[in-house]
C-alpha cells in the first residue's frame, strides 16, 4: 500500500463515525495537541494578551519549576503528596470492594446502604474540613481521610454497578453446574466484571488527585498542596502553576500507567 494510501486509512478511522487508528497516530495526535494548548499558553504572555502576573508563560513556569526542585526540595513533597494519594485509595479499595459486591449481590444489603452512600457522596469535601479537623486533629489522618471520603463513596457504588452487570446467564450456569455462591463470586464474577473494575479505579484514581489541595492546606507542612498555597500566599504565581501542572502531569502518569496495565492484562477484548 502506499504512503498515500496508508495516510489516507489512518485519516478516515480518525474521522469516520466510532472510527479507529493506531496508537502511534493517538499519540502524534496527543502530542500535537498539548503543543497547540503550550504555544498558544505561550503566545498570549509573548504578545502581551494577558499579564504575566496572572497567567506566567510555560517558560517562566518551567523555570519555576526547576527552581523548585533545586531550592526547596520539590520532589521530596511529591514523594509525601504521592503516598498520601495512594494510601488514601488503596484504603478506599479495600473498604468498597467487598462492600460494593456485597451490596450488588444481596439486595439486603443494597437497600440499606445504597441511599445512604448516595446521600454521602453529594456532600462537598471542602464543606467537611472543619469537621475533619474537630474529629482527627490536624495530623496525617486528617489528609488521608479527606482523600478517602473524596474517593470512597463513589469507588464503591462503582464496584456495585460493575457487578450488577455481570450476565445473569453466568450466575445461573454456575448454579447449574452445581456451584455454591462463593464459587459463583470467585470463578465467574470476579473475573466477568474485572475489566470495568480496573476501568473504574483508573476513574477514581483520578478523582482522588483532584482532591490533593483542599487535603493538603489543613495545617500541613509538606506536600504539593502545601508548596501551592505558600506560593499563593506570597503571589508566585509562576510555583503555583508549577505545583498545579505537576499534579496534573502524575495524575496523567498514573492514568497511563493503569490503561497500558489494563490493555495488557485484558488482551481479548
Amino acid at each position: 500500500m502506499s504512503s498515500t494510501g496508508a495516510v489516507s486509512r489512518v485519516w478516515g478511522g480518525l474521522v469516520a463515525f466510532r472510527g479507529t487508528s493506531s496508537r502511534r497516530a493517538d499519540l502524534w495526535l496527543a502530542v500535537a495537541a498539548f503543543a497547540m494548548v503550550g504555544g498558544l499558553w505561550q503566545a498570549s504572555t509573548s504578545f502581551g494578551w494577558t499579564s504575566p502576573q496572572f497567567l506566567p508563560g510555560p517558560v517562566a513556569v518551567f523555570d519555576a519549576l526547576v527552581t523548585m526542585f533545586r531550592d526547596q526540595n520539590f520532589l521530596w513533597h511529591i514523594g509525601v503528596s504521592f503516598v498520601r494519594v495512594w494510601s488514601a485509595f488503596l484504603i478506599s479499595l479495600v473498604m468498597a470492594l467487598p462492600l460494593g459486591i456485597l451490596m450488588s449481590t444481596y439486595r439486603l444489603a443494597g437497600a440499606l446502604n445504597e441511599p445512604l452512600i448516595d446521600f454521602i457522596r453529594y456532600l462537598p469535601v471542602p464543606a467537611l474540613v472543619p469537621l475533619t479537623i474537630i474529629w482527627l486533629g490536624i495530623g496525617e489522618e486528617t489528609k488521608i481521610a479527606l482523600l478517602w471520603m473524596g474517593t470512597f463513596f463513589q469507588l464503591v457504588l462503582l464496584i456495585a454497578d460493575d457487578m450488577k452487570r455481570v450476565p445473569q446467564e453466568y450466575v445461573e450456569i454456575g448454579f447449574t453446574l452445581g456451584a455454591k455462591p462463593f464459587r459463583i463470586l470467585k470463578d465467574v464474577a470476579l473475573p466477568a466484571m474485572l475489566p470495568s473494575l480496573v476501568d473504574n479505579l483508573r476513574i477514581t484514581l483520578g478523582w482522588c488527585w483532584t482532591y490533593l489541595i483542599i487535603a493538603e492546606i489543613v495545617a500541613s507542612d509538606s506536600g504539593i498542596g502545601f508548596v501551592i498555597w505558600t506560593a499563593r500566599r506570597y503571589v508566585k504565581t509562576p510555583e503555583v502553576m508549577a505545583g498545579i501542572l505537576t499534579i496534573g502531569l502524575l495524575g496523567l502518569l498514573c492514568d497511563q500507567a493503569i490503561r497500558m496495565a489494563h490493555r495488557r492484562w485484558f488482551r481479548y477484548l
